[in-house]
């Protein structure tokens, strides 16, 4: 592991040559899902390179000895959460909606199944966790870069992702605060055995990962990055600290445009915020009125825009209802009281899993160790998703899905000493 920590790139090659086909494949299914080869070079995109990869991982799987069965109880919830969205469909509003939008969550359950079950030690999760982050940095520089190539001025679009999940500023931004939580606290862990070019790497993916946030002019995610530094620095209060945090916020808010200032000091007044508080005040009535499955795997544009067609303001009159721009409004009116605890019990449980992670390595006096320090990044991430998912609908993105994966995969590591 030595050698894979310092980021030696032979080091990593061969250790990755050496791991079983099924490895390669879910590997190839992040790379493919996150990178988005096939849009930027449309000539490769002449298969559903995403299906066929997942595909592959799930056959392969069964060829791997060293595969076990993990138990954790993410699992049940997962499965539990499963059930309630397929009994949601059958109840639906318009149950043709929620037929057609099963992938956005069967797709993600199985992922974490392959995940949990493939990256089953040390070596693996760390080569998987590079791949994420290296694809994550790719955006981060990315958006570093076109923010400050336009001035650190605003633009009602942000910036804008690659052809995928992070395509939408609002999406990419939340990725980013992922890419934040994680990479701090690798760089934390891994400072003191870096140098050069990996020393910097590592050190610039949460600075341009915060830049990427400022410039993708998303409110939520802007409110989860401050919450999130204020997390890190509280219990490091000193003098140098209140200074250097005092510069940040000085310098945060003097680069911020005028524009973007406005969005904050306009907030509950223009359009966008008042037709969120209608779909939020709607969606309460909704679960108040549909209490035990909800209206329907995503029947709630159908259902708003049938039911609350006078609630629908300015372009919204002509263009629909959309999702409610809130993760548990969206959860608890689409699939009731059932689905929400059971979502929550999902979300709990991953900081559960990451505290007991801490404690066994704490046990073992290894508290220093990157696994450690891992799950403290993965936590701060789910955080920031969190907060974020209060002004977006991105339930059935890969922020929370790959995230207690990770956290399920860390916990078996540290739990099965065999597994290191």
């Amino acid at each position: 592991m030595h050698d894979l920590l310092a980021y030696r790139i032979k080091s990593i090659l061969s250790e990755f040559k050496t791991q079983h086909v099924s490895f390669f494949m879910v590997c190839c299914y992040i790379f493919i899902e996150y990178v988005r080869p096939q849009s930027i070079m449309p000539a490769l995109d002449i298969l559903p390179w995403a299906q066929t990869f997942l595909l592959l991982s799930a056959i392969t799987l069964f060829l791997d000895k060293d595969i076990r069965l993990v138990k954790h109880p993410l699992n049940k919830w997962m499965i539990a959460f499963f059930l309630v969205i397929i009994a949601s469909t059958i109840f639906a509003y318009n149950r043709q909606i929620s037929i057609d939008r099963l992938a956005d969550f069967y797709t993600w359950f199985i992922i974490y199944f392959l995940i949990i079950h493939i990256v089953n030690n040390e070596k693996r999760l760390f080569i998987f966790l590079l791949i994420i982050i290296l694809a994550s940095a790719k955006l981060s520089y990315f958006g570093a870069k076109t923010w400050a190539l336009r001035g650190f001025s605003f633009t009602s679009w942000g910036i804008m992702g690659p052809p995928g999940y992070f395509q939408n500023s609002g999406e990419l931004a939340i990725q980013m605060l992922v890419l934040f939580g994680i990479s701090y606290f690798l760089f934390q862990a891994q400072k003191e055995h870096l140098k050069g070019i990996k020393y910097w790497f590592l050190l610039l993916c949460p600075i341009t990962a915060a830049m990427t946030i400022m410039g993708a002019s998303s409110r939520g995610s802007q409110i989860a990055l401050v919450i999130l530094l204020l997390i890190i620095f509280w219990n490091k209060i000193s003098i140098k600290r209140t200074i250097a945090i005092s510069l940040l916020v000085f310098a945060g808010y003097s680069l911020m445009p005028d524009e973007q200032i406005s969005r904050f000091t306009t907030v509950g007044n223009d359009n966008t915020s008042v037709q969120r508080l209608l779909y939020w005040e709607n969606g309460v009535k909704m679960i108040q009125e549909h209490p035990t499955l909800g209206v329907g795997f995503f029947n709630f544009p159908s259902y708003y825009a049938d039911v609350y067609p006078n609630d629908l303001i300015g372009m919204r009159t002509k263009r629909g209802a959309e999702l409610p721009h809130n993760i548990f409004i969206q959860v608890g009116s689409e699939l009731g009281v059932l689905g929400l605890i059971t979502y929550c019990l999902l979300i709990i449980g991953c900081f559960r899993s990451n505290r007991k992670v801490r404690a066994i390595l704490k046990s073992n006096k290894k508290e220093n160790s990157w696994l450690s320090f891992l799950s403290q990044g993965l936590n701060l991430g789910f955080l920031g998703f969190l907060v974020a998912g209060q002004f977006v609908s991105v339930v059935y993105y890969p922020f929370m899905w790959i995230t207690i994966a990770l956290s399920v995969c860390l916990r078996n590591i540290v739990i099965n000493p065999a597994n290191k």
